[in-house]
Protein backbone atom coordinates (compact mmCIF):
# COMPACT_ATOMS: atom_id res chain seq x y z
CA UNK A 1 0.00 0.00 0.00
CA UNK A 2 1.54 3.41 -1.26
CA UNK A 3 1.54 6.46 1.34
CA UNK A 4 0.78 9.74 -0.12
CA UNK A 5 4.16 11.89 0.03
CA UNK A 6 4.57 15.56 0.42
CA UNK A 7 7.21 17.44 -1.53
CA UNK A 8 8.28 21.12 -0.12
CA UNK A 9 8.80 23.39 -3.12
CA UNK A 10 9.29 27.53 -2.69
CA UNK A 11 8.65 30.09 -5.42
CA UNK A 12 12.46 30.08 -6.03
CA UNK A 13 12.30 26.80 -7.50
CA UNK A 14 9.31 27.32 -9.67
CA UNK A 15 10.39 30.46 -11.73
CA UNK A 16 12.95 29.46 -14.37
CA UNK A 17 16.26 31.00 -14.33
CA UNK A 18 15.35 31.88 -18.00
CA UNK A 19 12.17 33.89 -16.99
CA UNK A 20 11.74 37.64 -18.24
CA UNK A 21 11.89 38.67 -14.75
CA UNK A 22 15.11 37.44 -13.48
CA UNK A 23 16.83 38.58 -16.53
CA UNK A 24 15.74 42.45 -15.38
CA UNK A 25 16.38 41.71 -11.95
CA UNK A 26 19.96 40.54 -12.84
CA UNK A 27 20.65 43.52 -15.05
CA UNK A 28 19.75 46.68 -12.32
CA UNK A 29 19.96 47.37 -8.98
CA UNK A 30 16.43 47.28 -7.53
CA UNK A 31 17.08 48.12 -4.27
CA UNK A 32 18.85 51.40 -5.46
CA UNK A 33 15.13 51.77 -7.66
CA UNK A 34 13.38 51.12 -4.49
CA UNK A 35 15.49 53.66 -2.38
CA UNK A 36 14.99 56.32 -5.10
CA UNK A 37 10.83 56.45 -3.97
CA UNK A 38 11.18 58.49 -0.72
CA UNK A 39 8.36 56.51 0.87
CA UNK A 40 9.24 55.18 4.16
CA UNK A 41 7.35 51.59 6.11
CA UNK A 42 5.95 53.59 8.65
CA UNK A 43 3.86 56.21 5.94
CA UNK A 44 2.16 52.43 4.99
CA UNK A 45 0.42 52.33 7.83
CA UNK A 46 -2.18 49.52 7.27
CA UNK A 47 -0.63 48.17 3.86
CA UNK A 48 0.93 45.91 5.79
CA UNK A 49 2.68 44.63 2.61
CA UNK A 50 6.01 46.93 3.22
CA UNK A 51 7.25 49.45 0.23
CA UNK A 52 9.74 47.16 -1.63
CA UNK A 53 7.10 44.75 -2.31
CA UNK A 54 4.27 47.43 -2.93
CA UNK A 55 6.50 49.25 -5.32
CA UNK A 56 7.97 46.20 -7.40
CA UNK A 57 3.91 45.14 -7.94
CA UNK A 58 3.66 49.27 -9.32
CA UNK A 59 6.70 48.28 -11.76
CA UNK A 60 4.92 45.28 -12.48
CA UNK A 61 1.58 46.43 -13.01
CA UNK A 62 2.79 48.93 -16.27
CA UNK A 63 5.18 46.28 -17.47
CA UNK A 64 2.01 43.87 -17.94
CA UNK A 65 -0.07 46.92 -19.33
CA UNK A 66 -2.72 45.70 -16.24
CA UNK A 67 -5.54 47.71 -14.66
CA UNK A 68 -6.16 47.87 -10.86
CA UNK A 69 -8.43 44.93 -10.97
CA UNK A 70 -6.38 42.73 -13.35
CA UNK A 71 -3.26 43.16 -11.55
CA UNK A 72 -5.27 41.58 -8.17
CA UNK A 73 -6.04 38.67 -10.03
CA UNK A 74 -2.52 38.34 -12.05
CA UNK A 75 -0.21 38.62 -8.97
CA UNK A 76 -2.36 36.03 -7.05
CA UNK A 77 -2.15 33.77 -9.82
CA UNK A 78 0.94 34.27 -11.30
CA UNK A 79 3.72 32.85 -9.73
CA UNK A 80 6.54 34.27 -11.31
CA UNK A 81 4.89 37.73 -10.69
CA UNK A 82 4.92 36.67 -7.28
CA UNK A 83 8.42 35.90 -7.53
CA UNK A 84 9.27 39.38 -8.76
CA UNK A 85 7.77 40.86 -5.78
CA UNK A 86 8.82 39.15 -3.21
CA UNK A 87 5.76 37.07 -2.21
CA UNK A 88 5.53 33.16 -0.88
CA UNK A 89 3.72 30.94 -2.71
CA UNK A 90 0.67 31.15 0.57
CA UNK A 91 1.56 34.77 1.03
CA UNK A 92 -1.99 37.59 0.61
CA UNK A 93 -1.15 39.59 -2.27
CA UNK A 94 -1.91 43.11 -2.55
CA UNK A 95 -5.82 43.66 -3.46
CA UNK A 96 -6.96 46.56 -6.49
CA UNK A 97 -7.78 49.17 -3.33
CA UNK A 98 -3.98 48.69 -2.07
CA UNK A 99 -2.53 49.40 -5.38
CA UNK A 100 -4.71 52.05 -6.14
CA UNK A 101 -4.23 53.87 -2.67
CA UNK A 102 -0.22 53.31 -2.65
CA UNK A 103 -0.33 54.60 -6.19
CA UNK A 104 -1.35 57.56 -4.52
CA UNK A 105 0.62 57.66 -1.72
CA UNK A 106 3.95 57.42 -3.77
CA UNK A 107 2.78 60.37 -5.82
CA UNK A 108 4.13 61.99 -9.47
CA UNK A 109 7.41 63.32 -7.99
CA UNK A 110 8.46 59.81 -6.08
CA UNK A 111 7.65 57.75 -9.70
CA UNK A 112 10.24 60.66 -11.67
CA UNK A 113 12.68 59.74 -8.81
CA UNK A 114 12.48 56.12 -10.05
CA UNK A 115 12.34 56.56 -13.50
CA UNK A 116 15.62 59.00 -13.35
CA UNK A 117 17.31 56.12 -11.04
CA UNK A 118 16.54 53.63 -13.93
CA UNK A 119 17.63 56.48 -16.09
CA UNK A 120 20.97 56.49 -14.40
CA UNK A 121 21.67 53.08 -14.19
CA UNK A 122 21.02 52.62 -18.19
CA UNK A 123 23.38 55.67 -18.48
CA UNK A 124 26.08 53.74 -16.40
CA UNK A 125 25.73 50.58 -18.19
CA UNK A 126 26.61 52.57 -21.87
CA UNK A 127 22.99 52.52 -23.05
CA UNK A 128 21.91 55.82 -22.71
CA UNK A 129 23.96 58.57 -24.42
CA UNK A 130 21.90 61.76 -25.70
CA UNK A 131 23.85 62.05 -28.00
CA UNK A 132 21.21 62.01 -30.62
CA UNK A 133 17.79 62.63 -29.16
CA UNK A 134 14.52 61.54 -31.27
CA UNK A 135 11.81 63.79 -29.92
CA UNK A 136 7.84 64.09 -30.93
CA UNK A 137 4.97 64.14 -29.20
CA UNK A 138 1.68 61.69 -29.36
CA UNK A 139 -2.01 62.05 -27.93
CA UNK A 140 -3.09 60.85 -25.07
CA UNK A 141 -7.15 60.74 -25.46
CA UNK A 142 -9.21 60.99 -22.23
CA UNK A 143 -11.87 58.54 -21.55
CA UNK A 144 -14.63 61.19 -20.72
CA UNK A 145 -16.56 61.45 -23.01
CA UNK A 146 -17.90 65.24 -24.60
CA UNK A 147 -21.15 64.59 -24.69
CA UNK A 148 -22.04 65.49 -21.05
CA UNK A 149 -19.90 68.82 -21.40
CA UNK A 150 -21.66 69.78 -24.99
CA UNK A 151 -24.91 69.31 -23.47
CA UNK A 152 -23.93 72.06 -20.53
CA UNK A 153 -22.31 74.37 -22.49
CA UNK A 154 -25.56 74.63 -24.77
CA UNK A 155 -27.52 74.67 -21.62
CA UNK A 156 -25.16 77.52 -20.18
CA UNK A 157 -25.87 79.56 -23.34
CA UNK A 158 -22.51 78.66 -24.79
CA UNK A 159 -22.52 78.71 -28.74
CA UNK A 160 -19.89 76.08 -29.38
CA UNK A 161 -17.52 73.86 -26.74
CA UNK A 162 -13.91 74.95 -27.66
CA UNK A 163 -10.71 74.71 -25.27
CA UNK A 164 -12.08 78.31 -23.61
CA UNK A 165 -15.37 76.72 -22.53
CA UNK A 166 -14.02 73.66 -21.31
CA UNK A 167 -12.51 74.32 -18.10
CA UNK A 168 -15.96 75.67 -16.71
CA UNK A 169 -17.82 72.38 -18.19
CA UNK A 170 -15.70 69.53 -18.31
CA UNK A 171 -15.22 66.61 -15.56
CA UNK A 172 -11.33 67.04 -16.10
CA UNK A 173 -10.67 70.68 -16.65
CA UNK A 174 -6.99 69.94 -17.64
CA UNK A 175 -8.32 68.01 -20.32
CA UNK A 176 -8.46 70.09 -23.77
CA UNK A 177 -9.12 69.50 -27.25
CA UNK A 178 -5.73 69.02 -29.50
CA UNK A 179 -5.52 68.89 -33.22
CA UNK A 180 -2.94 67.13 -35.17
CA UNK A 181 -4.18 68.74 -38.27
CA UNK A 182 -6.86 69.84 -39.74
CA UNK A 183 -9.17 66.96 -39.78
CA UNK A 184 -8.01 65.14 -37.12
CA UNK A 185 -8.88 66.16 -33.57
CA UNK A 186 -8.99 64.40 -30.04
CA UNK A 187 -9.83 65.77 -25.83
CA UNK A 188 -7.09 64.70 -23.17
CA UNK A 189 -3.89 65.05 -23.03
CA UNK A 190 -0.38 65.13 -25.34
CA UNK A 191 2.62 63.11 -24.22
CA UNK A 192 6.38 64.64 -25.63
CA UNK A 193 8.86 62.29 -25.42
CA UNK A 194 12.86 62.43 -25.89
CA UNK A 195 14.05 58.99 -26.80
CA UNK A 196 18.13 58.25 -26.94
CA UNK A 197 18.87 57.30 -30.73
CA UNK A 198 21.53 54.78 -29.72
CA UNK A 199 19.33 52.64 -27.55
CA UNK A 200 16.03 53.45 -28.53
CA UNK A 201 15.13 54.13 -24.48
CA UNK A 202 12.87 56.23 -23.55
CA UNK A 203 15.03 59.83 -21.46
CA UNK A 204 12.92 62.03 -21.18
CA UNK A 205 8.54 61.87 -20.90
CA UNK A 206 6.25 64.81 -20.33
CA UNK A 207 2.53 65.31 -20.40
CA UNK A 208 0.77 68.62 -21.16
CA UNK A 209 -2.77 69.49 -22.07
CA UNK A 210 -3.76 68.50 -25.53
CA UNK A 211 -3.63 72.02 -27.18
CA UNK A 212 -0.12 72.45 -26.25
CA UNK A 213 1.88 73.14 -29.15
CA UNK A 214 4.90 70.29 -30.08
CA UNK A 215 7.59 73.26 -30.09
CA UNK A 216 6.17 74.48 -26.58
CA UNK A 217 6.36 71.23 -25.38
CA UNK A 218 9.51 70.26 -26.80
CA UNK A 219 11.22 72.21 -23.32
CA UNK A 220 10.64 69.55 -21.09
CA UNK A 221 11.86 66.83 -23.19
CA UNK A 222 14.94 68.67 -24.57
CA UNK A 223 18.32 67.15 -23.71
CA UNK A 224 21.59 69.00 -21.87
CA UNK A 225 23.45 68.50 -25.33
CA UNK A 226 24.15 66.86 -28.48
CA UNK A 227 21.49 66.74 -31.30
CA UNK A 228 17.90 66.79 -31.00
CA UNK A 229 16.45 65.09 -34.54
CA UNK A 230 12.38 66.18 -34.72
CA UNK A 231 10.18 67.06 -37.32
CA UNK A 232 8.93 70.36 -38.70
CA UNK A 233 6.56 70.39 -35.76
CA UNK A 234 9.20 72.05 -33.98
CA UNK A 235 10.65 74.41 -35.98
CA UNK A 236 9.49 77.05 -33.40
CA UNK A 237 11.79 75.61 -30.27
CA UNK A 238 14.70 76.10 -33.13
CA UNK A 239 15.96 79.17 -30.89
CA UNK A 240 15.20 77.38 -27.41
CA UNK A 241 17.44 74.67 -28.75
CA UNK A 242 20.54 76.94 -29.81
CA UNK A 243 20.07 78.64 -26.27
CA UNK A 244 20.45 75.38 -24.32
CA UNK A 245 23.71 74.30 -26.50
CA UNK A 246 22.00 71.33 -28.25
CA UNK A 247 22.19 71.02 -31.99
CA UNK A 248 19.06 71.40 -33.99
CA UNK A 249 18.22 68.76 -36.38
CA UNK A 250 14.79 69.96 -37.41
CA UNK A 251 13.41 68.87 -40.77
CA UNK A 252 12.18 72.51 -41.86
CA UNK A 253 8.91 73.99 -43.39
CA UNK A 254 8.12 73.94 -47.23
CA UNK A 255 8.31 77.67 -47.15
CA UNK A 256 11.63 78.52 -45.42
CA UNK A 257 14.13 79.85 -47.06
CA UNK A 258 16.37 77.77 -45.36
CA UNK A 259 15.13 74.53 -46.40
CA UNK A 260 17.31 71.71 -47.79
CA UNK A 261 15.31 69.03 -49.60
CA UNK A 262 18.18 66.60 -49.05
CA UNK A 263 19.10 67.06 -45.45
CA UNK A 264 14.99 66.74 -44.58
CA UNK A 265 15.38 63.70 -46.35
CA UNK A 266 18.30 61.98 -44.32
CA UNK A 267 16.72 62.89 -40.72
CA UNK A 268 13.28 61.40 -42.00
CA UNK A 269 15.65 58.29 -42.44
CA UNK A 270 17.21 58.78 -39.08
CA UNK A 271 13.43 59.39 -36.97
CA UNK A 272 11.86 56.48 -38.43
CA UNK A 273 13.22 53.76 -36.52
CA UNK A 274 11.71 55.68 -33.49
CA UNK A 275 8.04 56.45 -34.65
CA UNK A 276 7.41 52.96 -33.45
CA UNK A 277 8.05 54.18 -29.72
CA UNK A 278 4.47 55.14 -29.62
CA UNK A 279 2.76 52.24 -31.13
CA UNK A 280 3.41 49.65 -28.51
CA UNK A 281 1.80 52.12 -26.17
CA UNK A 282 -1.72 52.83 -24.80
CA UNK A 283 -3.08 56.14 -25.64
CA UNK A 284 -6.12 56.09 -23.98
CA UNK A 285 -5.59 57.85 -20.18
CA UNK A 286 -6.42 56.29 -17.20
CA UNK A 287 -6.26 58.95 -15.02
CA UNK A 288 -7.57 62.84 -14.61
CA UNK A 289 -5.29 65.49 -14.54
CA UNK A 290 -1.74 66.30 -15.73
CA UNK A 291 -0.09 65.35 -12.62
CA UNK A 292 -1.49 61.63 -12.32
CA UNK A 293 -0.91 60.88 -15.86
CA UNK A 294 2.52 62.13 -15.72
CA UNK A 295 3.23 59.88 -12.77
CA UNK A 296 0.96 57.16 -15.18
CA UNK A 297 3.71 58.11 -18.28
CA UNK A 298 6.85 57.70 -16.03
CA UNK A 299 5.76 53.66 -14.96
CA UNK A 300 4.75 53.45 -18.51
CA UNK A 301 8.26 54.01 -19.85
CA UNK A 302 10.31 52.92 -17.21
CA UNK A 303 8.38 49.53 -18.40
CA UNK A 304 9.32 50.40 -21.85
CA UNK A 305 12.74 50.63 -20.70
CA UNK A 306 12.74 47.13 -18.91
CA UNK A 307 11.58 45.35 -22.14
CA UNK A 308 14.78 47.90 -24.49
CA UNK A 309 17.10 46.23 -22.42
CA UNK A 310 15.78 42.77 -22.45
CA UNK A 311 16.42 43.35 -26.11
CA UNK A 312 19.50 44.73 -25.86
CA UNK A 313 20.85 42.30 -23.80
CA UNK A 314 20.09 38.94 -24.98
CA UNK A 315 20.32 35.73 -22.65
Amino acid sequence: MQTGQMEMVSVEQLVSEKHTYRRIKTLLRFPSIVRAAKVTDTQLGAFGFGRVRLILCLLLQFMEDLSDREFERFIAENTAAKWFCGFGLLEKTPDFTTICKFRALVGTKNMSRIFNEVKRQLQAKGHCSEVFTFIDSSALVSKLSLWEERDKAIKEGYEKLNNTVLPNVSADPEAKIGAKSNHKFWYGFKKHVGVDMQSGMITRVAVTPANVTDADGAKHVMPRGGAACTDKGYVGAIPEMVRRGVHPMVIKRNNMKDKNADLDRWISKLRAPYEGTFSKQNKRVRYKGVVKNQGAEFLYAIAFNFKRLLALTPA
